[in-house]
């Protein structure tokens, strides 16, 4: 009987992070309603909020990336997620508008940045060498999952007692996943004696430590590692994707899907349980990515996602009504399967060309591109509804995008498309070439 590997319980908490991060940061967005309706606060005041959150919570995975380098995962993800608790459980008092900006958007979009996909990317690669495609999409659906699937929860929270339980209820959470981690999670299997999961005995990767330095060290190595990157054809097609692929998610659908619904007519509620089809089959879709990405050309992989994410953008205001067709299903259901199927092999194509420690960090700015693209699509198509009067125009414009995306992934070096770029790692000082 095989012995049970310590990566799978790595990987179970690592899941659980990731799940219930995304679920606090994506709550904001039920929140927004109730805290305008107390406070009698303006949309563009709580948006700014919003703003902030996303911005923060795309550019802090770099540097969290480099902390977890020079401090550990654990010590890490535990200050992240005492971050998320402050600043949720101060929201209960505050009094006025800028207070909304400090403690959710700042403290709690540190928060929940360093607790995202890059976390998930870098257990990954440090305890996985087979299978590393499958539990990337493991985490993707993590995180994707639970943005979405918990909104009916809260709203109904919400609207049975109020805003601040769930407040409350989330940074209870943060604090009671704070022993699991540190009782659980080891940054590196040579810490426990072990071999990532799959690793060749004969061939083992060469053993890793943390770097030296302080935090500042850390920041100033990540910023060197993107000024090295950024030279590099490879970066800029996988950053400029994954800005299309957070336009075309977090940024015009997360944020806008449900007021457009409500534009045709469709009540919240039933917008609310759409997005919930949407993280349903994402799980589905992630996992089911990160098993071809371990198999297939990951380059023709990212086309066909952005292929099909934007042939469900151009179909979406042609079917979207006031009620819930088998048409909108459709559409829903394949953006569930497509939501982040784009994580899987994007992360392993960042590992690929520039090695297993760098390509962490690199994802980590990738990432980053992805929630400044968020950050765009929701105030470019807010602006876009704004003047024209509908959404058209935006999903048109996010369907655009898409296509271009599909293009461009498929001009990545072809050297990318093996399996066998993986085994450059650590060992790799420069990154493939372009």
């Amino acid at each position: 009987m095989a012995r049970f590997h310590r990566a799978w319980l790595i990987a179970a908490v690592t899941f659980l992070v990731l799940l219930t991060s995304a679920a606090f940061r994506s709550s904001v967005g039920v929140l927004v309603v109730p805290l305008e309706d107390e406070f009698g606060w303006s949309r563009s005041v709580t948006s700014i909020a919003v703003a902030v959150n996303l911005i923060l919570y795309g550019l802090t995975a770099p540097f969290a990336a480099a902390l977890m380098g020079r401090f550990g995962v654990r010590n890490i993800a535990a200050g992240a997620l005492t971050l998320i608790a402050i600043g949720t459980g101060l929201t209960t008092v505050m009094t006025d508008p800028w207070h909304l900006v400090i403690l959710w958007g700042v403290i709690v979009g540190l928060g929940v940045g360093a607790t995202a996909l890059i976390f998930g990317s870098l257990v990954v690669n440090r305890w996985f060498d087979k299978r590393r495609g499958l539990m990337l999409g493991v985490m993707g659906a993590a995180w994707a999952t639970g943005q979405l699937v918990f909104l009916p929860l809260i709203a109904n929270v919400i609207e049975a007692t109020g805003w601040r339980t769930v407040s409350w209820g989330i940074a209870i959470a943060a604090l009671a996943l704070i022993p699991i981690i540190w009782f659980v999670l080891v940054d590196r299997p040579s810490d426990v004696g072990l071999l990532p999961y799959g690793a060749d005995p004969n061939n083992p990767p060469a053993e890793e430590h943390n770097t030296e330095g302080s935090a500042a060290t850390a920041a100033k190595a990540t910023i060197r590692t993107l000024v090295e990157v950024a030279r590099h054809r490879t970066f800029w097609i996988l950053a400029g994707t994954f800005f299309i692929c957070g336009w075309t998610t977090n940024g015009i659908v997360s944020t806008h899907f449900i007021p457009a619904a409500h534009d045709e007519g469709m009540h919240a509620t039933a917008a609310a349980g759409l997005l919930a089809v949407v993280g349903i089959f994402d799980l589905i879709g992630t996992l089911g990515s990160g098993w071809l990405t371990d198999r297939f050309d990951p380059r023709k992989l990212l086309a066909i996602y952005y292929g099909f994410r934007s042939l469900a953008l151009f179909a979406l205001p042609a079917i979207l009504g006031p009620s819930v067709e088998p048409p909108i299903l459709v559409i829903m259901v394949v953006f569930g399967l497509d939501w982040v199927a784009t994580v899987p092999p994007t992360a392993i194509l960042c590992t690929r060309a520039f090695g297993r420690e760098k390509g962490t960090i690199v994802f980590g700015w990738v990432f980053a591109a992805h929630m400044i693209g968020a950050a765009a699509a929701a105030t470019t198509s807010g602006v876009l509804r704004d003047v024209t009067g509908d959404y058209l125009l935006a999903w048109l414009l996010a369907g655009l995008l898409a296509l271009g995306a599909c293009a461009a992934s498929l001009t990545l070096p072809r050297s990318l498309r093996s399996a066998t770029s993986d085994q450059t790692g650590p060992q790799s000082p420069t990154p493939v070439k372009d």
